[in-house]
């Protein structure tokens, strides 16, 4: 697949294990949170230990992935994973959770103010919307189990500045999502994808993560809903 390619560097469990060494007391309590709400089902694992292991040890990956300053956004936050992570562990970085769910918004506004975060802003609305007021001002846009890497993509690059980076997180079927763009990445603005594993050895876990290297075409994003029908790679 030439429209891709594999980072050497494997995102390790030392990466993950220093950042829990420091901010392990929010974490975890972030995941009581999250276990505990039920003004809004946030994620389908209940139990809290389990949810830090499945959820938030899985976000914590991405830290080091974050850009040295400016702000990110994390959309179809949900729970707000990956950005209440993102914001645990980099106070000094702007982070937007963006969700189209009134009623997940509500909720994870009071984990956020519960756990006293100040660098966190809540966006309730669609992406697509979002990119009319906010387009190309984030360093940094990220999708944790929203759509496929194409259409991924499309929601994503609007929000970021020439410059920054897109960032998925994609199992074991990355390879198929990314070869049915063939490589026509540029239309977004994009440079080619870089996948980069991480988790365990054995571990079919990675990021796909693309430079943005030219403004987005103001055609980009299509109406609401349009993305997820019909592949602007097509």
């Amino acid at each position: 697949m030439g429209e891709m390619r594999e980072d050497a560097e494997r995102g390790g469990a030392a990466d993950v294990e220093a950042l829990e060494r420091r901010w392990r007391d929010p974490l975890f309590r972030y995941a009581e949170l999250l276990s505990g709400c039920i003004s809004a089902r946030l994620t389908g694992t209940r139990g809290t230990e389990e949810l830090y292991a499945l959820h938030v040890r899985d976000c914590l990956a991405s830290v080091p992935l974050l850009p040295p300053s400016g702000a990110v956004v994390d959309v179809g936050s949900g729970g707000g994973l990956p950005g209440v992570v993102w914001a645990i562990c980099r106070p000094d970085l702007r982070v937007v959770l963006l969700d189209s769910v009134a009623k997940k918004c509500r909720a994870v506004g009071e984990i956020v103010r519960s756990l006293g975060l100040r660098n966190v802003e809540l966006l309730c609305g669609r992406s697509e919307d979002a990119a009319l007021k906010r387009r190309e001002t984030f360093s940094l846009a990220a999708a944790r189990a929203v759509a496929r890497a194409g259409v991924a993509a499309e929601y994503l690059s609007p929000l970021v500045a020439v410059g920054g980076r897109l960032l998925t997180f994609k199992g074991p079927r990355v390879g198929e999502e990314l070869e049915e763009v063939r490589g026509r990445w540029r239309r977004l603005g994009l440079g080619e994808p870089v996948i980069r594993p991480y988790g365990p050895e054995d571990s079919s876990l990675c990021f796909v993560i693309w430079e943005k290297v030219a403004p987005c075409p103001r055609e980009y994003p299509r109406r609401a809903g349009t993305a997820s029908m019909k592949g602007w790679w097509l």
